[in-house]
Order: structure tokens, then sequence, then C-alpha cells
């Protein structure tokens, strides 16, 4: 039996979160190996495990995955979330590059000079009330199912929670023009390795703070 996949990354979230939330999401348990200094990093450089020199990588079925968008697609493919023809995958991937968009600005938000967070904060809620959170309240209300994509969950209903969890750090009601997103949040959140994910204890990173800008600077040298 193959072991449980390892993830490499720092103990933050970053690119790694979005590929924690799809494991934990499909029901498998996974290890972490986190990077904590400069050396950390260059060991897995040197090593040659690293095909771009980068991570997140996931040592997973024999590979050692790295390129966040090439790991997840698989971790979705192997598990099932990811409709179950070409049109489905499309949608889902069109949905979930939409989250992806969405999530890069918040995540990249306390990396950025505190002279610029609060335009750049505003600018993340004007995005996500009227470029994101409309187009996924429209496509529940057109598609009148409980998820995003055909009648059962996938990536992107997992990537979309992850989404509007983020947004709501940044502006708890952000959700109040979106009735449909509110109860898709309801409902996601309660499907049971969600819920166990979102409890206090699991393998989920916290928002990050200015401590861990400061380590992330110092390992990857920014």
């Amino acid at each position: 039996m193959a072991g449980k996949p390892k993830l490499h990354y720092t103990k933050g979230r970053g690119k790694m979160e979005s590929i924690r939330w799809l494991l934990a999401a499909a029901g498998v348990e996974f290890e972490e190996e986190f990077i904590e200094t400069k050396e950390d990093l260059e060991k897995l450089r040197n090593d040659g495990v690293l095909l771009f020199q980068q991570v997140p990588m996931v040592e997973m079925d024999g590979m050692k995955m790295v390129q966040t968008r090439a790991i997840l697609s698989y971790i979705a493919a192997k598990y099932n979330l990811y409709g179950k023809d070409l049109k489905e995958r499309a949608w889902i991937d069109m949905y979930v590059e939409g989250t992806t968009d969405l999530m890069g600005m918040i995540m990249y938000l306390p990396f950025q000079p505190a002279d610029t967070k609060e335009k750049n904060l505003a600018l993340i809620i004007e995005r996500a009330t009227t470029r994101y959170f409309p187009v996924y309240e429209k496509a529940l209300k057109d598609h009148g199912q409980d998820y995003l994509v055909g009648n059962k969950l996938s990536w992107a209903d997992v990537h979309l929670l992850e989404a509007i969890l983020m947004a709501e750090e940044c502006k708890p009601d952000v959700l109040s023009a979106f009735p449909l997103l509110q109860a898709f949040k309801g409902r996601i959140s309660n499907i049971p390795t969600i819920k166990k994910f979102l409890q206090p204890g699991s393998q989920r990173k916290p928002p990050t703070d200015e401590k861990f800008v400061a380590v992330v600077r110092k390992i990857f040298n920014i």
C-alpha cells in the first residue's frame, strides 16, 4: 500500500493551502515536511527533487510533483472531483481559475508595503463583490443544484469555499448580497471531510501574519 502523500512547504498557507484543502475534502490523510530555513529549501534544490527549483512539492504515487495547478488537477482527477466529462472539467477549470485569481490577491496582501495595504484591501473587496462572487451566485441560480458543476462535489466547490472563507477574513460580511453563496458555504462546510478540516487542530493553516511574512522573506530571500 502506498504511503500518505507528503507535502513540502512552509508552515503557512501560501500556494500549498489549496492542496491541503483538496486532499482533506477527498478524505486523504497527508504528512507535511516543513521548510523552516533557507537551508531546508537549498537541500531540496540540491537533492534535485524540485523540477523548477520551486515549492510546493508533493510526494505522491511515486512522483515528486511540483507546480500547484498540476498537483491540484491530479488530486481532483484521482479522487473523482473533476467532473464526469470534458465539458464538466472545462467548467470546473474556469471556476477554479476565477477563485485562484481572487485568492492570489488575498494571499499577497500581507507581503505588500503598509502604505498600499488599505488600497489593495479595498480592491480585493471590490473585485470579490463585483467580479467574482456574482459569477458564482448566478452559476448556482442557473444550475439549480447544490454544487457548481454537475450534481456532486467537485474541485470547484472546494476551491470556492476556501476563497469565500479567505474573503470573509478580509471583510466578515462580504457575502451579505449573495444569499445563494451563503447557503452554499453552509452546505459545503458541513460535508464531513471538510467539516473536520475546518475544526481547530486540523492541518489547515492560519491567516498569514507579520511574523510569518518575515520567515517567508528569509527562506525565499525576498
